[in-house]
């Protein structure tokens, strides 16, 4: 199948911001009460369910092929060639407790290969894009990762474990360790939005374990065409698979990569 990803990725671009708008109207009328636990801390509402719902409908009228996986599993099948990875609201805890960072995430993969990528922060307006091929933008300006190339110079945003805490005493000591070593520690508490900042050079790196591919594939597609570079905790490249990310600007990458293997090698 021949896809023309510039237009495919225009096309996810407004059902992205259209879910957003449905999501900003919901986050002023927003009662707590109306939430869900599907675990220890994670937490769901009908603001998730409906926009996954509404993503869902709108992909599956542009390319009817493709398969899904979605945070909630709305309709989750997965399809032989294309799949859709979506989180329909990355960042519910922020949502819920009405702080306003949270994004719509959207990523295409072909086979094992990320080719389209759609981060939209929600009261920012801003919206994040790559697809296979193309540089990586923001609200249509081009963006890169930052320049810098010592840690010593850099912010890194990071995110704290909230129900798989078997390991949080090595990333406690990591915390410890990175924070004396950088301009500081960042948690936003959106992992889309950690690797869009890194995308675009706000952050320098970004790295965080125990998340889902839903969390991270848009975001990690947009840092890879904006010029940062992907890896696991070990140093490899299945941050996707294993779900425990690095990202940066592909000038830390030694230096922050060799840290962290310290305590979790």
């Amino acid at each position: 199948m021949e896809i023309n990803f510039e237009a495919l990725c225009k096309q996810v671009i407004e059902i992205a911001k259209s879910v957003g708008q449905f999501i900003k109207e919901e986050s002023t009328e927003f009662n707590s009460n109306q939430i869900e636990y599907k675990g220890l801390n994670d937490m769901v509402s009908y603001v998730d369910k409906t926009s996954e719902a509404r993503i869902i409908e709108a992909l599956s009228k542009i390319l009817p092929s493709a398969g899904f996986i979605a945070e909630e599993g709305v309709n989750n099948h997965q399809a032989v060639t294309f799949n859709w990875i979506i989180d329909p609201l990355d960042g519910t805890t922020n949502f819920i407790h009405g702080i306003p960072t949270y994004a719509v995430s959207i990523a295409l993969q072909e086979a094992d290969e990320l080719v389209l990528g759609v981060v939209y922060e929600v009261q920012r307006e801003e919206c994040f894009y790559a697809w296979k091929g193309s540089s990586a933008f923001l609200n249509g300006q081009q963006i890169r990762v930052s320049e810098n190339t010592e840690l010593k110079n850099t912010l890194i945003a990071t995110g704290f474990p909230y129900y798989d805490f078997k390991r949080k005493n090595a990333y406690i000591n990591l915390f410890t360790d990175v924070m004396q070593k950088c301009h500081g520690l960042r948690r936003i508490g959106a992992a889309s939005v950690d690797l869009v900042y890194t995308a675009c050079g706000r952050f320098d790196a970004y790295f965080e374990y125990n998340l889902k591919p839903w969390d991270i594939a848009a975001g990690l597609f947009i840092v890879q065409q904006a010029g940062g570079e992907i890896f696991d905790f070990e140093g490899g490249k299945d941050a996707l698979k294993k779900c425990d990310i690095v990202a940066t600007n592909g000038k830390i990458s030694n230096e922050l990569n060799e840290i962290i293997y310290q305590y979790f090698k």
